[in-house]
């Protein structure tokens, strides 16, 4: 059990280091969670610092999850046998890091949504996955410029899709995707909300049909 809490919490520490809170020290700047949305991840780093930014908080925060439930898993630290199944370490390394990103302990507990530490985790667990969450994100936001809700549309797809296909991975990558649809869309809440009154702001760059003004 020793080397499974080691593991996880390792998993924690670096979800932790928010892509955007993390560049924002280096390179200067206003906190990122006092500008625009006041969100820590990549679509409020892409609205208040541009693209080349956004794309290091990308490269960050996508990066981690991959190392997360890729890497350390394997990793030999001589404490003994984890304790569980192996097929469930990587599971609850990649869940332990896209909880650090929302609640990192390096900056105050305040971090973003999970989003892209989640498509990391996705790409070390199951890269075939990405394929049918791209295509739900782009079908929604491509109607709607609702990057939340392509978001949440994304995450509950995932294992919906499982249900169906049948993919590798068995009962606990079913599991594991339903408590991250779950979960992304508890950190989506605010964007919920912001719906169900119309203030929720669009990315109307990303709709191929849009009214005529």
């Amino acid at each position: 059990m020793l080397e499974l809490g080691t593991k996880v919490l390792l998993s924690y520490l670096l979800g932790s280091v928010n892509g955007s809170l993390f560049l924002g020290s280096i390179l200067g700047g206003p906190d990122i969670r006092t500008v625009g949305s006041g969100n820590a991840g990549g679509t409020n780093a892409l609205r208040a610092r541009g693209k080349w930014f956004a794309l290091g908080v990308m490269l960050i925060d996508v990066g981690k999850g991959y190392v997360a439930a890729g890497l350390l898993p394997g990793l030999d630290l001589g404490l003994g046998a984890p304790g569980i199944a192996a097929h469930w370490l990587p599971l609850a390394c990649g869940a332990a890091s896209v909880v650090g990103h929302c609640y990192p302990v390096w900056f105050d507990f305040a971090g973003g949504k999970g989003a892209a530490t989640a498509v990391g985790t996705l790409g070390a667990l199951a890269p075939g996955l990405l394929l049918p969450a791209l295509a739900a994100w782009l079908l929604v936001a491509t109607t709607t410029g609702f990057v939340g809700l392509s978001t949440m549309a994304a995450a509950v797809v995932l294992p919906l899709y499982v249900l169906l296909a049948g993919p590798p991975g068995g009962p606990a990558l079913l599991v594991f995707l339903v408590l991250l649809a779950a979960f992304i869309i508890y950190t989506h809440r605010g964007n919920v909300a912001r719906m169900l009154r119309r203030q929720e702001n669009r990315m109307t760059g990303l709709m191929l049909l849009r009214r005529p003004r």
